[in-house]
C-alpha cells in the first residue's frame, strides 16, 4: 500500500563551498580539512553530539596509528585527533581503560619500545564529544544537529542541494561538493550510486557501570566474522539499512547490558553496581558501502597505489599496511560526491580494517581536502582534481604517504 505525498516547494537555506554529512570521525576530519582548506563548510549530524561511535557509541579506543613493527604510518587530522582524545587525560585509569599515548611514541620517545608497543590511546567519550565540539566550532564549521539527510536533488551528474529535515522542517542545502560520512551510505543511496549492504551485523554494546566506587568499562559484544560474513559470528544478525532491523539491534543490545549488570551485582553483592553511561546510537560494524570505480581489496596489502591519500595498519595484527586508493572514496554517477569513513568502497575482506577510527580520520581528511580543492579550482568537478596536487596538500598536513611503508613486509 502507498501513499502520494503533495509536491511542495522546499526553501534553501543555505549554500556552502562543502556539505559533510555525519558527525562521527570520518566527518569532524572531513569538515575541518575542508574548512582549514579556505572552503566554507557545513556538517550535517542526526544525533545532538559530535564522534559517533567513538563517542555516543562508547567504542573508546584510538586503534594504532601504526603498523605493530614499529613505524607509524597515520600523521596528520589522524594523529591530532587521537591527542585531542585524551589530551586532558592526567593519568592512566585501568577500571574505566583510559589510556594516554605510549611514552615512547611521543617525541624523542623509545624506538625500539615502539616495536612491541602500539601507537595507541583510550579515552573518555563524553569528555572527547566536548572537546571535538570546541574544535569544529573554532575551525568555523556550520554545524547543525538533529538534522537528517532524506533526499538529495541532482543535475548532469552533479549534487546539487541536500534535502534535509529538523525541527525547522524540510529544507535544501546547496553545495559545490558533498561528503558522506554517515557511515551507511545513505547519501552515495539517495544519489543513485551502487552500494553494497550487509545483514551480518551483531549485538554490541560497551558500556561503563560503577563498580564499588570505580568507573569500570564493560566490552561487551557478540562474536562478529572479520569478513563480514556469518561464519563464526554469533546470531541474531541484522542489516543497517532497515529501520526495523536497526531498532531489534539496539534493543537487543541494552538487554545483553540489563543481562550483564545482573551478573555483576550477583558477583559482587556488597557492592551498589550502576550503570553510567550506555550506547545512545546502534552499534552497527559493517552496514551499506559506496561500489566505487576502485574497491579496496584484503589482497591490498602491501601494495602501493599510485593514487594512494593515505594509508592504514591493521588494528587486528602487526605487519600489514594498505594505501587507501583516492578512487575509493569517489563516486561513480555524481562528479562531486565522495564518501568517507566506514562506507568508502572496500570489501570484505577488508572493510573490517578500513572500518575504524583511525582510517576514518584519514578518508575524512582527504575528502575534506580534495572536497575544498574541488570547490576552489574546478567547480566542484573531483574527476578534473589533479590526484597529484591532493597528494602534496596531503603531505603538508603531516599525512603520510611513504611507499616504502606499504611495501616492507
Amino acid at each position: 500500500m502507498y501513499i502520494e505525498e503533495p509536491a511542495r516547494r522546499v526553501r534553501v537555506c543555505g549554500n556552502y563551498d562543502v556539505v559533510v554529512a555525519g558527525g562521527g570521525i570520518a566527518g569532524i576530519a572531513a569538515a575541518i580539512a575542508a574548512a582549514r582548506g579556505g572552503a566554507s563548510v557545513c556538517l550535517l549530524e542526526k544525533e545532538s553530539a559530535l564522534g559517533g561511535l567513538a563517542t555516543l557509541g562508547v567504542v573508546t579506543v584510538w586503534l594504532p596509528l601504526c603498523d605493530g613493527r614499529g613505524h607509524q604510518v597515520i600523521g596528520g587530522l589522524g594523529e591530532e585527533l587521537l591527542r585531542l582524545s585524551v589530551a586532558d587525560l592526567r593519568e592512566d585509569r585501568t577500571g574505566s581503560r583510559w589510556s594516554r599515548v605510549p611514552d615512547c611514541w611521543l617525541p624523542g620517545g623509545d624506538k625500539e619500545e615502539r616495536q612491541h608497543k602500539r601507537y595507541i590511546a583510550s579515552f573518555n567519550p563524553t569528555a572527547y564529544l566536548l572537546a571535538l565540539e570546541r574544535l569544529l566550532a573554532e575551525t568555523g564549521v556550520a554545524l547543525l544537529y538533529d538534522t537528517r539527510v532524506c533526499s538529495v536533488r541532482r543535475e548532469d551528474s552533479r549534487v546539487t542541494h541536500l534535502v534535509v529535515e529538523n525541527k525547522g522542517g524540510r529544507a535544501a542545502i546547496g553545495c559545490s561538493v558533498v561528503v558522506d560520512a554517515t557511515g551507511d551510505a545513505d547519501v552515495c543511496h539517495l544519489a543513485r550510486e551502487a552500494t553494497e549492504s550487509l545483514d551480518t551485523n551483531v549485538l554490541a554494546g560497551w558500556f561503563y557501570a560503577l563498580q564499588g566506587g570505580d568507573l569500570h568499562l564493560q566490552m561487551l559484544t557478540h562474536a562478529f566474522s572479520p569478513v563480514a560474513g556469518r561464519e563464526g559470528a554469533e546470531q541474531p544478525f541484522f542489516r543497517g539499512d532497515d529501520g526495523d532491523q536497526v531498532t531489534r539491534q539496539i534493543m537487543g543490545s541494552r538487554e545483553l547490558i540489563r543481562q550483564r549488570l545482573d551478573r555483576l551485582r550477583e558477583q559482587r553483592p556488597h557492592e551498589d553496581v550502576q550503570p553510567v553511561l550506555v550506547p545512545t546510537i546502534a552499534c552497527l560494524r559493517m552496514t551499506r558501502r559506496l561500489v566505487g570505480a576502485t574497491t579496496l581489496q584484503g589482497s591490498h596489502v602491501h601494495a602501493w597505489a599510485d593514487d594512494a591519500i593515505g594509508l592504514s595498519g591493521d588494528w587486528r595484527k602487526p605487519g600489514p599496511v594498505y594505501a587507501i586508493p583516492w578512487g575509493t572514496l569517489c563516486g561513480v554517477h555524481n562528479r562531486n560526491l565522495l564518501a568517507a569513513g566506514r562506507c568508502i568502497s572496500a570489501d570484505a575482506s577488508v572493510w573490517d580494517v578500513t572500518r575504524v577510527i583511525p582510517p576514518c580520520a584519514v578518508t575524512g581528511e582527504a575528502a575534506g581536502t580534495g572536497a575544498a580543492m574541488a570547490a576552489r579550482t574546478t567547480s566542484g568537478d573531483l574527476r578534473q582534481l589533479p590526484v597529484s596536487a591532493l597528494q602534496h596538500r596531503l603531505e603538508a598536513q603531516g599525512v603520510l604517504l611513504d611507499r616504502a611503508l606499504v611495501e616492507a613486509p
